[in-house]
């Protein structure tokens, strides 16, 4: 939920979206609490699908222009076997963020939620080094995240036959 506040707090900031936009966006969020999933409790959606006050070309040309970060596509992306094994899909989840790959002591991210300072925060505490940031999609996070679980799964299941 924190990550949500800090996202709403700058997209307003950044006028992406006005004040009455977050109020409306935090109601329907809130309306949203009993009746969705853990994955589906997120600002960012609420503001693009149901309230409508945002697209996602707009928060991408944001990223690029404002904030120069680059964009990707989480499926264009083989990620070793290493960290899909170890990736903490939850955390993804809940910060809309993937730590896709790891050179030295450098992390790359993609993030829907770049804009959250709390979501930096936290992953420059996970990552305890230099991270390199890239916008990306709700959508394409989540295709990641979910083929991953879904791999995850396949390989739990595969070792439980054997």
């Amino acid at each position: 939920m924190r990550s949500n506040r800090l996202l709403g707090a700058a997209l307003v900031e950044a006028n992406l979206i006005t004040l009455e936009d977050l109020e409306a966006g935090n109601d329907k969020l809130l309306q949203n609490l009993d009746q969705a999933a853990d994955r589906e409790i997120c600002l960012l959606h609420v503001l693009l699908n149901d309230t409508r006050v945002l697209t996602e070309q707009q928060l991408l040309e944001y990223l690029v222009e404002e904030m120069s970060l680059g964009l990707i596509d989480l499926g264009e992306i083989e990620m070793n076997d290493d960290v899909k094994l170890h990736l903490n899909t939850g955390m993804c989840w809940a910060t809309w963020s993937v730590p896709f790959d790891r050179d030295d002591d450098i992390s790359y991210i993609a993030s829907a939620y770049a804009m959250s300072r709390a979501v930096r925060q936290h992953w420059e505490k996970q990552c305890g080094g230099p991270i390199i940031w890239f916008g990306t999609t709700l959508g394409s996070i989540g295709d990641f995240l979910e083929k991953l679980e879904s791999e995850r799964a396949g390989i739990v299941s595969a070792l439980n036959v054997s």
